[in-house]
Parts: structure tokens; sequence; C-alpha cells
């Protein structure tokens, strides 16, 4: 157990290395843009951004899924080949035939994501989700391998080529949304060349040819992953028809502060599916899903707490418009949001091992119907706060509803004594600590960083974190 512990362990590390490294940029380059977008900019831009991974979403068609979990299930190197060509050749044609339909009808299509026409705009979004749709794909034929140094390595080259070539669109030329997002996804292109040219024995050109298996276990995936991140769309969207774009640019400014949860759990996602397949035996992998779920929830559920107690200082010195400091009352909701989304990543690869993907669209849909409920009912008196809440209403809907359907397809026997211990731990302090300390001024920090700096040990006392687990897990017991 303590060994495929480090192996997860390993594996998420390397995965957020680069999202580390984009989370220490933003330091710098978020008050440059902030400087230079308006509001209204950064919402039409990160609604463009979230429309495409969306979209990205629906034209795979579940094919990235299939392929990892496929991959495991024959080790002949010839035949993984195969499969690793068909997938990308089935990304690559689907998307390029997306993005040239969509190149035909970039105004209606804008007017439609954004309430505003801008055709270039949109154009330039239409070229992210090409290369974003294969650069998806082109990763995950590193994360089966395991080849944690070229992902790392491929990853920051992106990540540095991107910030360039933003800063030189936003900040020098004036580009606006339109530099933004063109920036963003401009490096990605040649990121995806290269790796093409690495790859070119498991990239395929040439028409895709026997997907029948792939379509079979990754086309019902799709309903549920477009319904899980339309949680990511519909607020936004919402945001921006019913209250302004200004308001919608706050909460966009607030999702992209919750960096710190979301390089935990992007680390997970990318590294979890390969392990939680890899085990063959069912005793031994239902004791690591357990386990793992308590160590998830242990330290995502820290990091929420902290951007809870000190988030409004982040916001206020990240931003150097003033007019986005409101972002401040959704980013806590956000955060939390983010973290159980990574929950949620469990319970699917309990559907995904059992090769019983159909009941994860219930739980997601449900998800999302109470979303838009929650939207309607909360944004009016809350505001961008009420969006947030409403997200983190609509993912506890959809854990307690997948766990109901999947839970005797594989039977996971979770630490719910521990599990209930950590929530109950992370929120009395982080909401007595939001009531009772100062909320603003240097008292107000120190005061609030020392409370968090408590947290650790707070679990330790209260038995969710075991002395023996973490001493298992170091190199030095290796």
């Amino acid at each position: 157990m303590a060994a495929l512990f480090r192996r997860l362990l390993a594996g998420t590390f390397a995965y957020q290395a680069p999202s580390v490294l984009s989370a220490l940029l933003a330091l710098v380059t978020l008050r440059l843009y902030t400087g230079h977008l308006s509001t209204a900019d950064y919402g039409y831009a990160e609604n463009l951004l979230t429309a495409i991974i969306f979209t990205s979403i629906l034209l795979r068609f579940g094919i990235g899924e299939a392929f990892v979990r496929y991959w495991f299930d024959d080790e002949d190197h010839l035949r993984r080949l195969h499969l690793a060509r068909t997938a990308t050749a089935w990304t690559l044609y689907a998307s390029t035939v997306v993005t040239l339909v969509g190149l035909a009808f970039a105004g209606p299509l804008s007017r439609l994501i954004l309430a505003h026409e801008d055709a270039t705009l949109m154009s330039t979004g239409l070229f992210g989700l090409w290369v974003f749709t294969n650069l998806e794909m082109a990763n995950a034929l590193l994360r089966v391998e395991e080849r944690f140094k070229l992902y790392v390595t491929a990853s920051m080259a992106n990540i540095l080529l991107t910030v360039a070539l933003t800063v030189s669109l936003v900040v020098i030329a004036d580009g606006g949304a339109r530099g933004y997002v063109l920036g963003n996804y401009g490096a990605s292109a040649i990121v995806l060349v290269a790796l093409w040219a690495l790859h070119r024995d498991r990239v395929s050109f040439r028409p895709p040819r026997g997907t029948r298996v792939l379509l079979r276990f990754g086309g019902p995936t799709v309903p549920a992953d477009a319904a899980a991140f339309a949680l990511n769309v519909v607020d936004r969207t919402y945001l921006l028809h019913a209250q302004s774009a200004d308001a919608a640019g706050r909460y966009g400014f607030a999702a992209k502060l919750s960096t710190v949860v979301i390089v935990a759990v992007r680390g997970f996602q990318a590294a979890w599916p390969p392990l939680a397949y890899s085990v063959t035996d069912e005793e031994q992998a239902a004791r690591l899903y357990a386990r793992v779920t308590t160590a998830y929830v242990a330290v995502t559920g820290t990091v929420v707490c902290g951007v809870l107690l000190v988030g409004r200082w982040a916001v206020h010195g990240l931003a150097d418009n003033p007019s986005y400091y409101g972002a401040s009352e959704a980013l806590p909701w956000v955060a939390l949001g983010w973290a159980l989304y990574g929950l949620v990543l469990v319970l699917i690869t309990v559907a995904g091992r059992a090769k019983v993907t159909t009941r994860n669209f219930p739980a997601t849909a449900a998800g999302l119907v109470v979303n838009v409920v929650l939207l309607v009912t909360l944004v009016d008196p809350l505001g961008i706060a009420g969006a947030g809440i409403a997200l983190c209403g609509a993912y506890v809907v959809i854990l307690i509803v997948l766990h109901t359907l999947t839970r005797q397809l594989f039977v996971v026997p979770f630490e719910w004594g521990r599990l209930t211990r950590a929530v109950l731990v992370l929120t009395v302090v982080g909401v007595g600590g939001e009531l009772l300390l100062p909320t603003h001024g240097a008292i107000g920090l120190l005061t609030r960083f020392a409370l968090l700096c408590a947290v650790p040990f707070a679990l330790l006392a209260a038995n969710v974190v075991r002395l023996k687990d973490l001493k298992a897990v170091l190199p030095a017991n290796r």
C-alpha cells in the first residue's frame, strides 16, 4: 500500500510541477493582465476559455478516457501502438472538422456564447479548441507510460512560452481579450507539434480505424463529463447574461485565484486513473481507493481552509484594478467546488474500473439541474457568491447520487469516521477563523495564517492523519 501511495505522490507531484510554476508566474502576470484588461474583457476571455474545454469534452467523445482504460488491459507493445494511433487519429479528425465548421459561423457563435459579437475573438477561440483537444491526447500518451520527466518538460515549456506570448499580446500590443486567448493557445500549438514529433510512432494522421471498442467505452462518459464540466460553464454564462460581463469577470478572477486548489486537483486527476486501473488485486484496490479518499480530503480541505482565511489578501495583492476586489466574495466557494470535483473523480474511476460508465450521467445531470436551480435562486440576492455556493451544492449532489449508483459495482470501504472528523475540524477552523478574526490589516493576516498553520496538528489530534501512515510513504522508509 505504501509503495502505491509513493507512486501516486510521485505522479501527482510531477503533474503538479507545471501548475506550481504557472501559479508562481501568476503572481506577476495577474497584476499585468488586470491592469490592461477590463473586467468585461476578462469576462469574455474566461468564458471563451471555459467554453473551449467544454466543447473539447464533447468532440473527443471519451476517446482519451477509453485509451487510458484499455492501455492497461493489454501488455502487447504492437497492440498498444495501434491503440495509441487510433486514439490520436480520432482526436485529430474530430477536432479539425468541428473547428472548420465553427469558423464558418464564428459571428453567430460569439453572440451565442459571449452575448457579444466578435468573430475574430471567436475564431481565435476555435483555434484554441483545436490545439487544446489534440494536446490533451498527446499528454495522455505520456500519462499511461508515466513519463513524468518529459511531461514536466513539455508542460513547463508550454507555460513559459504562453506567459511570454500572452504578455506580449495583452500588455505590449494591447490586444485585449483576443490577445489573452491567442496567448493561451499559440504557445500550446508549438508544444503540440513537438510532442507529435517525439511520439511519431504513436501518432497517426490517417483516418482512424478500429474505434468501435473505444467509442463503446468512451461514449457513455461524454454526457457525464460534459454535464460535470458544464457546471463551470453555466455559472459564468448565467452571470454574463443575468448580471453583467463585469460580474462574470470578477467570478472568473476568483476561479483563476483558486489555482492553489486546482494545482492539487489537476495533478491528482492526471495521476490517479492510471494508478487506479493498474492495480489488479480487487481487495488491494478497494483499500487504496479508501485511503486515497481520506488523504485527498485532508490535503485539499486544508488548502480550501487557507483560501477561506487569507483569500481576500490574495485578491487585493494580485489585482491591479480595484474593480476586481469583489472576487473575494466567491473565492472560497469556487475553491471548495474544485476540491469536491476531485472526489467526483474517485467515484468515476469506480465505474470505470467495472467498465460500467453509463451510471455517471444520471449523477452529473442531477448536479447540473441543481446548479441551475441554485443559480436562479441565489445569484440575485448574493451576487457572485451565490454562483459559488450553487457550484458547491451541485457537486455535493453529484457525489451523493454517484456513490449511490456505483457502490455495488466495486465496494470501497471508505473511512467514514476519519472523513467526518476531517470535515468537522476543517469547518470549525475555517468558519471560526473567518467569523472571529480581523478581516483586514497585518494583524488579521498574521492571526489567520497562524490558525492555518495549526490545521495539520488538529488533523493529527483528531486521528484523521496518522504519523505511521506518513512515515510509511517517506523515501527513507523504502
